[in-house]
């Protein structure tokens, strides 16, 4: 079997945030697992605990990214955008991502799926989570 990379398993998690944030909008039921499911052909711990991580933080993740957000909310972004930075902040605070992996990866998904505009600010919004958790880890 073929190895799949982190870089696309984010892509994965970004579908599955994604997917998961059309069904809240349109009040549609779903279950987390089969959306993972879904998404993925193969069972894959490090996709599961993200998209988990991101769901059961996504409060405080969404009031990180507002602080961040100039004169703008996370809500207001397409739902791929909410999905690529809800990933990279939760990458910065909550997993042992190393810190340039997780704004890296989420500026090349970014890249990929966002205007220049919308890359810029996610861009700035987790250079600014980055440097707030360095400043007070010291």
């Amino acid at each position: 079997m073929e190895q799949v990379t982190r870089s696309e398993l984010r892509k994965k998690i970004m579908t599955i945030l994604y997917q998961i944030n059309v069904y809240q909008n349109n009040q549609i039921e779903y279950e987390v697992n089969q959306v993972i499911e879904n998404t993925l052909e193969i069972d894959n711990d490090f996709v599961r605990d993200t998209v988990y991580g991101v769901i059961t933080n996504q409060k405080d993740i969404d009031e990180c990214a507002n602080q961040y957000l100039n004169k703008w909310t996370i809500n207001r972004l397409g739902f791929t955008d909410q999905a690529i930075l809800r990933l990279g902040i939760y990458e910065l605070l909550y997993s042992d991502t190393p810190e340039v992996v997780a704004i890296n990866e989420a500026i090349e998904l970014a890249k990929d799926y966002s205007d220049d505009d919308v890359r810029k600010m996610i861009n700035g919004v987790l250079d600014k989570v980055y440097h707030h958790k360095v400043d007070h880890e010291s």
